[in-house]
């Protein structure tokens, strides 16, 4: 439902260093027909001085409230001016935007899901939402990896999930990234679910062909218009795109989440 919406401030606060929690409530008529894990929507900074949208992607969709959870890392100016915001404040909202998980490709099957730094907040909405069909024989296993003992979520997934940490200066978990802690707790699964920076990616494309288990990965570009009209996020792929007629996809409508097999990251 890509429609610029207004939406309400019911919470924003700091969960770690420059990380934090925003919730947005939908007016009641509103509200969307179907939010998947790994689609994302676009916040408008407030003032109107900057005119493009953020993407963030969901960590949370609560139906019943109509309440949409993101967790972002103030970096810009942009995300910065969300961290002044205050219960009751109102923002636009474009979305929701994008590809997400395909639960279906994913339900009674062992899942392990790679989130790295903030890469892990929509993993915790994809941990939720397998959780759901534990009934079908699916298991959820998620590898979180942060800078440092800062471990914004990690109780969240606690529920969802069987979690393994991995910090980059070794103050909890495994010391090094997702997969050294996949590799030293000898995780085995029948599919992977991965959001992180580039290298990362890259690395666990790499380690699903080694273990011939499909993986599903998230991508991170800069966005302009979040509607795939600017071409301002394209990726390289293996397929020809139906829209450009070359070998690029756009990460805000065909992505962000791809099959690894279909996407170029080298």
């Amino acid at each position: 439902m890509k429609k610029k919406t207004t939406m309400t401030v019911l919470d924003s606060r700091m969960l770690a260093q420059d990380i934090w929690s925003l919730e947005l409530a939908y007016a009641p008529e509103d509200l969307p027909d179907e939010v998947r894990p790994g689609q994302f929507a676009g916040l408008f900074p407030a003032g109107g001085e900057m005119l493009l949208m953020r993407p963030i992607s969901i960590c949370r969709w609560d139906r019943d409230r109509g309440v949409l959870r993101f967790v972002y890392r103030a970096a810009g100016k942009g995300t910065q001016s969300f961290t002044a915001l205050k219960k009751g404040d109102r923002m636009d909202m474009l979305g929701i935007l994008g590809n997400g998980y395909d639960l279906n490709a994913l339900r009674g099957r062992h899942v392990l899901l790679l989130g790295g730094g903030i890469g892990v907040p929509p993993m915790l909405e994809l941990a939720a939402a397998l959780h759901d069909t534990a009934d079908a024989g699916t298991r959820v296993t998620a590898v979180m990896g942060y800078r440092n003992s800062e471990l914004f979520l990690r109780e969240e997934m606690d529920a969802f999930a069987d979690v393994y940490i991995a910090t980059e200066d070794g103050s909890a978990g495994t010391k090094g990234n997702v997969l050294d802690a996949v590799r030293e707790n000898n995780i085995q699964a029948d599919v992977v679910c991965a959001c992180g920076p580039l290298p990362m990616l890259r690395a666990i494309k790499r380690f699903a062909e080694e273990q011939n288990i499909p993986a599903f990965l998230s991508l991170e570009e800069r966005m302009a218009c979040g509607v795939g009209v600017c071409l301002g996020c394209v990726a390289k792929t293996r397929k020809v795109d139906e829209h450009s007629k070359v070998h690029n996809a756009r990460v805000c409508v065909e992505g962000p989440v791809f099959p690894a097999e279909d996407v170029d990251l080298d």
